[in-house]
């Protein structure tokens, strides 16, 4: 088998494993790859073959690779979900709530709820705003905060 064809597999196997592990390694040494498989093309012999893949992933991985993840880290949002969707909605409360509890009702579902202080209470039909979820209690307090 040709040793381009060889190099040519093997960066197709490090760019599926890359595709496992998400860490831009793989993806570096496939570059290199690709490098000796160009070295191969053109005929160089194995050593050289050797030496381009180990300069050209080396420097895939000094010089790409930290600008590409900072990339992809930076580009990312911050993704909410379950309870903490929840914080700083409003809601109507259905029983008063104190310290010690009350229910509130958020869209069609409803919640136990208590005030995040002690000296504060909303009797039915206040808008509460959700503070923060304790299991399955909703912490709230007064809507215009």
């Amino acid at each position: 088998m040709a040793a381009w064809l060889l190099w040519l597999i093997g960066a197709g196997v490090l760019a599926v494993g890359e595709m496992l592990t998400l860490d831009l390694v793989l993806l570096m040494l496939a570059g290199g790859a690709l490098g000796a498989m160009s070295v191969a093309l053109l005929g160089g012999a194995t050593w050289l073959q050797l030496i381009t893949f180990i300069i050209v992933s080396g420097a895939l991985l000094v010089l790409v690779r930290p600008i590409a993840a900072k990339h992809l880290t930076n580009r990312t949002p911050l993704q909410l979900d379950g309870v903490d969707t929840l914080i700083g909605q409003t809601a109507k409360v259905t029983q008063d709530v104190d310290s010690s509890g009350g229910r509130i009702r958020l869209g069609a579902d409803e919640w136990t709820a208590r005030t995040q202080h002690s000296g504060e209470s909303f009797p039915a039909g206040t808008t509460v705003r959700i503070l923060e979820v304790e299991g399955a209690t909703a912490v709230v307090g007064d809507a215009l905060e």
